[in-house]
């Protein structure tokens, strides 16, 4: 018997990732329906488009699973009626599933309280404000907590929506599926090879910055915590905690999130060898350089590369 997969058709949705469930269960083996949030059944979508779908809320009644799309980061507020209708459905037993965005959602509906989600890196911070009580993943590309599952952004839609078809039908199913697609059935690592360095707030030009400008200087030397001090004209302890309330992170953290930026920027824009992206970047060797990005960035130099290399 097929599994009946309901998508919500949010108000002002993302047609991106309203696209995907429906692309990815439209095959054998699902029943596929499009679910109106609002009275009327027609919504609108970027573009001026209108979108209308054949059920509403009632079509959630007999979801095996359903799938929540993204939400326009613009104050959306989901109606009450469709929150009521999502808790009476994972009541039941249905699997819920959210995209992007469409994790604040499953939030509002007290779903992800307690529990580890993901959503796109960009909304990571605001998800985390607005629902103490969801352990925010931002790194990775989707999460599956048993009946709740939630995937990061835009293209992380197909990497979750692929999983639950491989723990439906099998991997041959899911592969197929990505074969139609044209996309990979697996992705390698997770979102935060997507997302920019992170770097802490610049210090105040009185402050520490000129010591900061000579350490990125001389990154590909292998700099020490006293030879800093001793330029910022402080004992090792004093400038650690100068350091810490002025930067935000520790000298140690610090430096290896410059190094690794620098070899982040080494690898998209040059063909330089991968043990001499190390050397110039501060890491070291080969061997340095792949466990930092590991620990980092769930990835290899090389696939980092193949990745994001400028044409």
């Amino acid at each position: 018997m097929a599994l009946r997969v309901a998508v919500t058709l949010l108000e002002e949705t993302s047609l991106f990732e309203l696209a995907v469930p429906c692309a990815v269960f439209a095959g054998e083996g699902y029943d596929l329906v499009l679910c109106a949030t609002a009275p009327g059944g027609a919504q609108r979508a970027p573009g001026g488009l209108q979108l209308a779908a054949e059920h509403g809320l009632d079509g959630l009644r007999e979801a095996d699973l359903i799938v929540v799309p993204a939400c326009m980061m613009n104050g959306y507020e989901p109606p009450a009626a469709l929150l009521d209708a999502l808790r009476e459905a994972h009541a039941r037993g249905a699997r819920i599933a959210s995209l992007c965005s469409g994790a604040f959602v499953l939030a509002a509906a007290g779903l992800l309280d307690g529990r580890t989600a993901a959503t796109h890196w960009m909304y990571a911070e605001e998800l985390r404000r607005r629902y103490p009580y969801v352990r925010v993943d931002d790194r990775s590309l989707y999460v599956d907590d048993g009946s709740i599952l939630t995937s990061a952004g835009t293209a992380a839609a197909i990497d979750l929506c692929l999983h639950i078809v491989r723990g439906d039908y099998g991997t041959a199913a899911a592969a197929e599926v990505g074969r139609r697609m044209v996309v990979a059935p697996h992705r390698e690592g997770d979102q935060t090879q997507y997302a920019p360095p992170r770097t802490p707030a610049p210090p105040r030009a009185e402050g520490l910055a000129p010591v900061l400008d000579w350490a990125v200087a001389r990154l590909h030397r292998p700099l020490t915590i006293a030879e800093l001090a001793s330029r910022a004209g402080m004992s090792t302890r004093t400038f650690g905690r100068h350091f810490a309330l002025e930067v935000g992170v520790t000298p140690l953290k610090w430096l290896n999130q410059q190094r690794l930026g620098r070899a982040r920027e080494l690898l998209e824009t040059t063909d330089l060898p991968v043990d001499t992206v190390a050397q110039r970047s501060g890491l070291g060797s080969a061997d340095s350089l792949r466990q930092h990005f590991h620990r980092a960035l769930a990835t290899t130099p090389a696939a980092y590369r193949r990745t994001f290399r400028a044409a």
